[in-house]
């Protein structure tokens, strides 16, 4: 067991290795703020990997010598939570760089990934580049989201890294998880994970990401009982839990937007957003209601992670490197928004095609633990058999 640090934590804990947003009960506090619940889910997990006595934050907002001098003296090493660090406009905390060159321990990056722009090559700025540099030299390996990602820290020099996905994946701590595929007229209860908000920065075509989003909604939602599975947007939150006034406030910014009525909200979509929204500022809560599907799909890369991650079909909508880059790393299904062609559910519902996700899920738990043990993180994954169960070696 160990005592660890995290480095920019999304959510606070409770129970030891759970997480919800901060003081989730006061819901006006944060109706006004976005924060992406897909990163509390990565912290969950990353928790329920470690084998851990005490958790702390690591101070990096400012240098203080003292309490560098005491993270020195009391813990074993710091991880920092997997997210999208690695892109053109990362917002390091202001002290960052000066903690870490000061630590003695070693700092363990727990699933990191890369963004790359629309357009052209990912350009990284002085400072993420000596932060990359420092984290490599304190880590036997960094673990990465995908290929992308090692490429883009080898463009940079760094070459101790190791593929290990996100520990979202793993947080069953299952090496023998697989996904078994039921008759498809069998499937009843459906999770769409929704991500309205895009911007050039991330989708090369607004237009189609948003009416190929619309339209695979209205098309799922006539078929199946579905639930708009939210991730902490403003005017989503303020529909599901604000007054009356903050209902008519994210309906006025709903449909404020000519671009956004357009090519997302029409009638049957607004109808939809009335009926059947769903969110949770408790990642518990997320899980279990991806547990109670019998499929979850659509945009968010972390909710369909959360449903993989307990034996539930999904597959992922590809729009940009991240969605891309983690179809690849674990050889999930995936369509691809801008391919011109409508979404079939048929045409993914094949279940050769959860063998590959099947089999790479094996390899990746592999890598993961492997991950863990070279840099000497006690951990709670338990070893793979020797020998895959013969009944699992699909060709």
């Amino acid at each position: 067991m160990a005592n660890i640090l995290v480095m920019i934590p999304s959510g606070e804990v409770y129970d030891h290795d759970c997480v919800r947003w901060y003081r989730h009960t006061d819901i006006q506090r944060s109706i006004d703020h976005y924060h992406n619940i897909g990163d509390a889910f990565v912290y969950d997990s990353s928790l329920k990997l470690l084998a851990f006595d005490r958790l702390d934050v690591l101070e990096v907002r400012e240098f203080r010598q003292e309490v560098v001098d005491r993270v020195n003296a009391e813990f074993d090493y710091v991880f920092l939570r997997g997210s999208n660090y690695i892109h053109a406009h990362m917002p390091w905390p202001e002290a960052i760089e000066q903690v870490l060159a000061k630590l003695k321990i070693p700092v363990i990056a727990f699933g990191v990934g890369a963004q790359a722009p629309a357009t052209g090559k990912i350009q990284l700025s002085d400072e993420s580049r000596r932060i990359w540099q420092v984290i490599a030299d304190k880590s036997t390996t960094l673990g990465v989201r995908g290929t992308y990602t090692a490429e883009v820290l080898w463009d940079l020099g760094i070459k101790n890294t190791r593929i290990v996905g996100c520990p979202t994946a793993f947080r069953a701590r299952d090496p023998e998880l697989r996904i078994d595929l039921p008759d498809i007229n069998s499937v009843r209860k459906v999770g769409i994970t929704m991500r309205r908000e895009v911007s050039k920065a991330y989708s090369p075509d607004v237009q189609t990401y948003l009416s190929v989003h619309r339209d695979f909604v209205k098309d799922m939602s006539r078929r199946f009982e579905t639930v708009l599975m939210m991730q902490g947007e403003v005017e989503e939150k303020k529909l599901l839990w604000g007054t009356e006034e903050q209902k008519a406030e994210a309906w006025e910014a709903l449909n404020g937007h000519d671009w956004l009525k357009q090519w997302f909200f029409d009638d049957e979509m607004r109808a939809l957003y009335r009926e059947r929204l769903w969110y949770s500022d408790v990642v518990a809560e997320w899980e279990a209601l991806v547990r109670s599907k019998d499929l979850v799909l659509g945009y968010r890369l972390h909710g369909n992670l959360m449903a993989l991650s307990n034996g539930v079909p999904s597959v992922y909508f590809s729009y940009d490197s991240r969605t891309k880059e983690f179809a690849e790393t674990f050889q999930i299904p995936c369509y691809d928004v801008y391919s011109g062609r409508p979404f079939s559910l048929e045409e993914y519902w094949d279940q050769s095609l959860f063998e590959r996700f099947n089999r790479t899920y094996y390899m990746r738990y592999r890598d993961m633990r492997e991950f863990l043990d070279e840099n000497y993180i006690p951990h709670r994954m338990p070893h793979p058999s020797a020998r895959r169960p013969a009944e699992r070696q699909v060709a």
